[in-house]
C-alpha cells in the first residue's frame, strides 16, 4: 500500500483531493513537463507530510481540520524535527521539503497565497560526497560479460547482443536509464553517429556516440531482426522496462564478483569522470550529460582533482 493509499483511508484525504492541489499536479505535468517518476516522487513527498499531519492532529485530539493555506511555519518546523529525530536521510528530507516548497510556490504565484510558510525554514545541509567511479578495466569486463555468462535456455539467442549493446551505449554516451529505455531505432543517425535523446522535462538533445557502440547496436538489431520501434526489447519484442535493465545489470555485476554496487547512474558518473580525466572540457561534459547548470557537472571535476592529488602524493619524491 502506497502512502497515498494510506492517506486516502484517513479523514485527511481531502488534502490531496483538494481542487487546488489537483491543479498543481496538472501544472507540474503539463507546464513544468516533469517526468512521471518525478511527479510520483512529489506526490509521495506531499502525501507523507499530510499523513504525518493527520497522525499529529489525531494525537492532539484536535477536531479542527488543517487547511493548506492556514498552515504556519511552526508546523513545518515540527515536521522537520520529527524527520530528523527519526533519522531520515538528509537527501530524503530535502526532497520532501522541495516538493512542499514547490506546492506552496504554486499557491503564492497562481492562487494568491500571501506567503509560503516554508520560505524561511532552514533545512539540513547535505554532506559533500563524491560519486563512486567504475574503473575502465571494470567497464571493459562488464561490457564483455553478456557473452561470457550462461543464459537460460528459454532466452532468445539475441539476448547477449542486446545486453552488450545496452552496456556499451550506457558507457559510450552517459545517458540516464530512463533515456536509454525510451530510445527508438529511428532516433539513431548512423551516418552522423548521433542519438536523439528525450531527457528530463521532455527536453530533447542530440548526443554523439562512438563507432564501437553503433557497431554493437547494428549487430544486435540484425540478430533480433528489429528495424523500427523500440531499440531495446524483451523476449515478447515489446519495449524493455527500466526494471529489467536494472535486473540484467545486477546479474552481470554478480557474475563478475564486483564488491561495489554498480548502477546505470554510476556508469553515467564514470562516463563523465573518464572524459575529464582524458582532457575533455567541463562545458562539453555538461552538454553531453544534459545538465542545465554547470555546477551540477562540477562535482566530476572534484573527482579528477582528487585523483591528481593522490597521484602526486603517492609518486612525487617531495610530496
Amino acid at each position: 500500500m502506497t502512502i497515498q493509499d494510506k492517506l486516502l483511508e484517513t479523514p485527511y484525504a481531502y488534502l490531496i483531493k483538494d481542487k487546488d492541489y489537483q491543479s498543481y499536479l496538472t501544472y507540474l505535468a503539463q507546464e513544468k513537463n516533469l517526468s512521471a517518476n518525478t511527479l510520483r516522487n512529489y506526490q509521495q513527498a506531499i502525501s507523507y507530510f499530510a499523513y504525518w499531519l493527520y497522525e499529529e492532529q489525531a494525537h492532539k485530539e484536535s477536531e479542527t481540520k488543517a487547511q493548506w493555506r492556514e498552515l504556519g511555519t511552526e508546523i513545518f518546523r515540527d515536521y522537520l524535527m520529527y524527520l530528523t529525530k527519526a533519522d531520515v536521510a538528509r537527501t530524503t528530507i530535502r526532497l520532501r521539503f522541495s516538493a512542499l516548497k514547490s506546492w506552496y510556490q504554486f499557491l503564492v504565484l497562481r492562487l494568491d497565497l500571501a506567503k509560503s510558510p516554508i520560505q524561511e525554514l532552514q533545512l539540513p545541509k547535505l554532506h559533500a560526497s563524491l560519486p563512486v567511479i567504475i574503473s575502465v578495466e571494470q567497464m571493459d569486463a562488464l561490457i564483455s560479460a553478456p557473452f561470457n555468462i550462461t543464459h537460460p535456455k528459454q532466452a532468445p539467442a539475441w539476448v547477449p547482443y542486446r545486453d552488450q549493446a545496452i552496456l556499451e551505449l550506457f558507457y559510450a554516451t552517459g545517458i540516464r536509464l530512463s533515456e536509454l529505455v525510451s530510445i527508438n531505432i529511428e532516433d539513431i543517425n548512423y551516418d552522423a553517429a548521433i542519438l536523439k535523446i528525450m531527457g528530463k522535462g521532455s527536453k530533447e538533445r542530440l548526443v554523439p556516440t562512438g563507432q564501437l557502440a553503433l557497431d554493437v547496436i547494428l549487430c544486435y538489431c540484425h540478430e533480433a531482426q528489429i528495424y523500427s520501434g523500440p531499440l531495446f526489447i524483451n523476449k515478447s519484442k515489446t519495449r524493455l522496462s527500466s526494471r529489467s535493465v536494472d535486473r540484467l545489470l545486477k546479474k552481470y555485476v554478480a557474475y563478475l564478483g564486483f564488491s561495489e554496487t554498480i548502477t546505470p547512474h554510476k556508469i553515467r558518473h564514470s562516463f563523465a569522470t573518464h572524459l575529464l580525466d582524458n582532457g575533455a572540457d567541463l562545458r562539453s561534459v555538461q552538454t553531453l550529460l544534459g545538465h542545465e547548470s554547470l555546477s551540477t557537472t562540477q562535482i566530476y571535476l572534484h573527482i579528477t582533482k582528487q585523483k591528481m592529488r593522490e597521484a602526486y602524493d603517492t609518486h612525487h619524491p617531495r610530496s
